[in-house]
């Protein structure tokens, strides 16, 4: 499968630490949708994250590197990507992880789905998914899951992944901006607002690989954030 011609794909990541990861996600990037646009926005990584990105724009030319100061948060990074899009005339958006937990192979399924849908989710526990995580935090992340499509009663399996699709030219009256949860709970924030919006949600399957370098970045209080805000939406019935 081949990007069509006038045909506009980015996809994007945050980073923050990720200089073991990012050379090897950029490549398979290109690798897979060789001409794709791909940004990242770095929050100003002590480990120089932005160094290995910016060697890589010598070489490959539509590869975009946004440095922001200072740790501003996933939430903004996402909603600054999806305003980059908006002003450059991107048709899909694809938004993924940095530590490669998210296969890049799986891109081409993304481009696919997008052509019908507004929203399309990559799902680890829809039929075909698979999460590679280990212990407690396989078990939080299923749990938690779980929980959000029992309160929400949103037809989804996945609401925690940051690997989707946003068809823009679909998308009319949506926007990033509009989700006010920070962190994490942002991500299922964004499926509120899809569901808001009354656009329908494409689950399909991806494998969720357990990240091999670098910590992760998930604080644990963000379980208490994503319960509470999950919470908000229920009483306000949305």
């Amino acid at each position: 499968m081949n990007i069509k011609e006038k045909e506009r794909v980015l996809v994007f990541t945050a980073c923050y630490n990720e200089k073991q990861n990012i050379k090897k996600l950029i490549l398979e990037i290109k690798n897979n949708l060789p001409n794709c646009d791909i940004l990242i926005i770095d929050d100003n990584s002590p480990d120089q994250t932005q160094d290995v990105v910016k060697t890589l724009q010598n070489k490959i030319s539509n590869l975009k590197l946004v440095v922001r100061e200072k740790k501003l948060g996933l939430d903004t990074a996402h909603k600054l990507a999806y305003e980059y899009a908006i002003k450059n005339k991107i048709d899909f958006l694809i938004t993924m992880d940095a530590d490669l937990s998210h296969d890049p192979r799986e891109l081409k399924n993304f481009v696919t789905y997008l052509r019908q849908y507004p929203f399309v989710i990559g799902s680890r526990y829809t039929d075909g998914g698979k999460c590679l995580m280990k212990g407690s935090r396989l078990f939080m992340s299923k749990l938690g899951n779980l929980v959000i499509k029992f309160f929400s009663r949103i037809k989804s399996n996945e609401f925690t992944t940051s690997y989707r699709g946003f068809n823009i030219r679909k998308l009319n009256g949506f926007h990033l901006k509009n989700v006010n949860e920070k962190g994490y709970s942002f991500f299922m924030g964004t499926l509120f607002e899809i569901k808001k919006n009354k656009f329908p949600i494409k689950e399909i399957p991806i494998t969720f690989l357990d990240r091999e370098k670098g910590e992760s970045k998930i604080p644990k209080f963000e379980i208490i954030r994503t319960l509470i805000s999950l919470f908000k939406y229920v009483l306000k019935g949305i």
